[in-house]
């Protein structure tokens, strides 16, 4: 073998283990979000009377078929995250990939994987309030871009991001991006299907069916989640929810926060690139 062939096996072995550790880490950091879950529930509790309601209501939905851990998407109309979802974009300007004035001083990269558990406890939790705060204020927009980790499947992944990108033909990739996260299966049980995928189009208001199966066709898609996994790569990320934060225009540096739950590491990190 040619040492460029050697080279280049060597790369692709490296960035293998670097996909392998990242997505040990991953389920460290699901662990941990799980453990404090637990805790705050158990804080909640009322008492043996509303524990006995909660089961109840889990076993209802456990009968019915309900629940997150199905992957399969319920008919628009019948959740009350529709509403949910609607109230969090609604008036706020969707540009392809971008959530925000495409004016504003700050940019902040979300990296993630549709498939990504923690993806989905940020998408879920921290990001309304970074949405309500700041994006709608027209001070910061946010660009979802993808990078594999919790998804196995190579096509797989491509098949399900490339799905966004083409809503976001019709300016309706955050809501196609958020419907997922609320949606979201199990991991690792291949739930997300063609046929799944296309349900998760169908809850999106408004978004013209046809044209989004036209455009999901596109070379340019592809190549785009292709490049949002080098730039990644260029950044040195290798997990997801991964963050690039700067000036719109600037140099983007990577951002850790420390919760992925909560919005006060954003709000300083936003607030201090406002006013600089």
């Amino acid at each position: 073998m040619s040492s460029t062939g050697i080279g280049e096996g060597q790369a692709e072995l490296s960035r293998k283990q670097r996909r392998e550790a990242a997505r040990a880490e991953r389920k460290a950091a699901e662990q941990a979000l799980a453990a404090s879950a637990l805790r705050r529930r158990r804080l909640k509790q009322l008492g043996v009377v509303l524990a006995v309601v909660v089961v109840g209501i889990v076993a209802v939905l456990v009968a019915t078929g309900g629940g997150r851990k199905s992957g399969i998407p319920q008919a628009p109309g019948q959740r009350a995250v529709d509403s949910e979802i609607s109230t969090e974009l609604r008036g706020i300007a969707q540009n392809g990939n971008v959530l925000g004035n495409p004016a504003a001083p700050v940019t902040l990269q979300y990296f993630g994987d549709l498939e990504c558990p923690v993806c989905r406890e940020f998408t879920l939790s921290a990001l309304p309030g970074i949405v309500q705060k700041w994006v709608r204020g027209g001070e910061l927009k946010v660009e979802y871009r993808s990078l594999q980790t919790a998804t196995r499947e190579a096509e797989v992944f491509k098949a399900q991001q490339v799905a966004a990108l083409a809503a976001g033909k019709q300016d309706k990739l955050w809501d196609f991006v958020e419907t997922f996260y609320h949606e979201q299966g199990e991991e690792d049980t291949g739930y997300a299907t063609e046929s799944y995928i296309q349900g998760i189009a169908k809850q999106v208001p408004g978004l013209n069916l046809s044209a989004w199966m036209s455009a999901r066709g596109e070379s340019a898609l592809a190549n785009q989640v292709a490049s949002d996994g080098q730039a990644a790569n260029s950044a040195g990320l290798d997990g997801t929810p991964a963050f690039l934060i700067g000036r719109s225009g600037g140099a983007l540096k990577r951002f850790e926060p420390s919760s992925l739950t909560e919005s006060g590491a954003f709000d300083e990190a936003i607030e201090k690139l406002v006013k600089s």
